[in-house]
């Protein structure tokens, strides 16, 4: 949290009141979930199954230039749509009350080199349960960078503007990696752990399967095409990490969003949570085209107090929940892309160099912090 806390002015009283109005809207949306919503999803799907089956039919052309950009373009926003509204959605269980087992979260696989199961247990159980709390959610920062004044500084974080970058283009392996807390895990008695070397298997398997789809197969069978259609599954493989990593950032690493100590949490109550997700998010505003191309998490707000909610009814209830912030007087950080995007890599800039001047420690924080 920063040194002026934004939420001082609150009551205890106030901040269970607060819950309490944000577990009405979210009762409203789940009593009025229905066959509209359903629709939507399946049409999505299906949008998103052509989309990538026709660019794919048009990349076997991929040798003449007009057929490669049509190819790319489509391809990239068929993965996009994939990672984004489709398959992170599906496994936060948004769907799971229409109980189709082609659209559940314990069976849905997605075009991604983490295995699902990998992924809802850091993102779901760890990421969204400890949101930006230091030490406890690996997607502050991604265990790569510097994220808080508070935090000791070492050179190494001279290069996380680079490691960031780095981990953009690259974005699916990187969020491979730190579902393993690979990390933590290199050292030679933790690789040799039972459980471990499971769960890292199951990635080999899962890095084959997506390296066969898109660099071998696909490629062979545009014949003369294969080097073209072999950089253009490259490229929309590139365009879509960069742009989930991009709406990622900007969810959570702009000016004005708080991070916390882990001490804070403990005893924890809903309503506390509740301004946690609150406090630690931020959103991108745009048109709708921009909020179904990042999956919805421009509304990355509403999403953190309801990620069980299905992403086609987060632009009802924003209205809602920035109301919400009005009433307790708390800011609601959103922006245009390019102002968002600005300010989270402003952010990494200043954190990747020393404090000028350092803040004032407390023994507990300043240890909570060098752990972290």
């Amino acid at each position: 949290m920063t040194a002026i806390d934004p939420t001082a002015h609150l009551t205890a009283e106030q901040i269970e009141e607060l819950g309490r109005e944000l577990d009405a809207i979210r009762d409203e949306v789940i009593a009025s979930r229905g066959e509209k919503d359903a629709a939507y999803i399946r049409k999505v799907i299906s949008a998103q199954r052509k989309l990538e089956l026709v660019s794919r039919g048009v990349l076997l052309f991929s040798f003449f230039p007009p057929a490669w950009v049509l190819g790319t373009a489509g391809l990239s926003v068929a993965k996009i749509m994939d990672n984004m509204e489709i398959g992170h959605n599906i496994l936060h269980g948004q769907w799971d009350w229409m109980r189709d087992p082609k659209i559940h979260s314990t069976t849905w696989e997605w075009d991604h080199v983490s295995p699902s199961d990998q992924w809802k247990h850091s993102h779901n159980e760890l990421h969204h349960t400890y949101t930006n709390v230091i030490g406890k959610d690996n997607d502050l920062g991604y265990g790569i960078m510097r994220v808080d004044e508070d935090q000791k500084w070492h050179p190494f974080h001279l290069g996380q503007p680079l490691w960031n970058f780095i981990n953009a283009c690259f974005f699916e392996y990187g969020i491979a990696a730190y579902d393993l807390e690979l990390g933590k895990n290199l050292h030679k008695r933790r690789r040799k752990n039972p459980e471990f070397r499971a769960r890292a298997k199951d990635v080999g398997r899962k890095i084959r399967k997506q390296v066969l789809k898109d660099y071998v197969i696909h490629p062979l069978l545009s014949g003369p095409s294969f080097l073209t259609t072999l950089a253009a599954t490259f490229t929309a493989n590139l365009v879509r990490n960069i742009w989930s990593h991009s709406v990622i950032m900007c969810g959570h690493f702009p000016e004005g969003v708080q991070v916390f100590e882990r001490r804070s949490i403990k005893g924890e109550t809903r309503g506390e949570w509740y301004l946690r997700q609150m406090m630690g998010s931020a959103n991108i505003s745009g048109s709708k085209a921009m909020h179904f191309m990042t999956g919805n998490l421009s509304h990355q707000i509403e999403h953190h107090l309801f990620p069980d909610l299905p992403s086609n009814r987060y632009a009802e209830v924003a209205v809602k929940v920035r109301a919400l912030f009005e009433k307790y007087e708390l800011e609601y950080v959103t922006g245009p892309l390019p102002k968002q995007v600005f300010s989270a890599w402003h952010k990494v800039f200043r954190l990747s160099l020393p404090n000028k001047k350092p803040k004032v420690k407390t023994p507990d924080r300043e240890q909570e912090l060098v752990a972290a």
